[in-house]
């Protein structure tokens, strides 16, 4: 294991799609036993993120009911600045499906890397909690 960043693959993106929505310092206390930071964790961090863009749409609650996809590419390590972009993908009746990508800055300053993509799916509810048109 080194402190040296991943080398930039060819087949991956070298800019994100989509918004920046979440940036986060990855701590000490998200690693797990290897010292990695816990894919949960990051997965919450894209989950907070896609919530943000899927309100946003439906201009309303919205709760997640699925997520359809879920890639991890390369190791998150602690002091890595995540940057978690979204980008609505489809606008159902009651439901919006996000993809979200997360990269990494390595120690702050370095380029970016990708390191996890995903597709979550969203459901807007109305004040009682019942699902309701997303643009309604």
């Amino acid at each position: 294991m080194t402190d040296q960043p991943e080398p930039a693959s060819a087949d991956l993106p070298a800019k994100p799609h989509g918004t920046l929505t979440v940036r986060t310092l990855a701590m000490p206390a998200d690693t797990n036993p290897a010292g990695d930071i816990f894919g949960g964790w990051v997965m919450s961090q894209m989950d907070i993120a896609g919530g943000i863009a899927a309100y946003e749409r439906a201009r309303g609650r919205v709760v997640t009911v699925a997520v359809e996809a879920m890639n991890f590419i390369v190791p998150v390590k602690v002091g890595d600045v995540l940057c978690v972009y979204t980008r609505i993908e489809r606008v159902g009746t009651t439901s919006l499906t996000v993809d979200v990508e997360a990269w990494v800055r390595r120690q702050r300053i370095s380029e970016r890397i990708k390191v996890t993509e995903g597709r979550f799916v969203y459901v807007a509810l109305d004040e009682n909690g019942d699902k309701r048109p997303v643009d309604g």
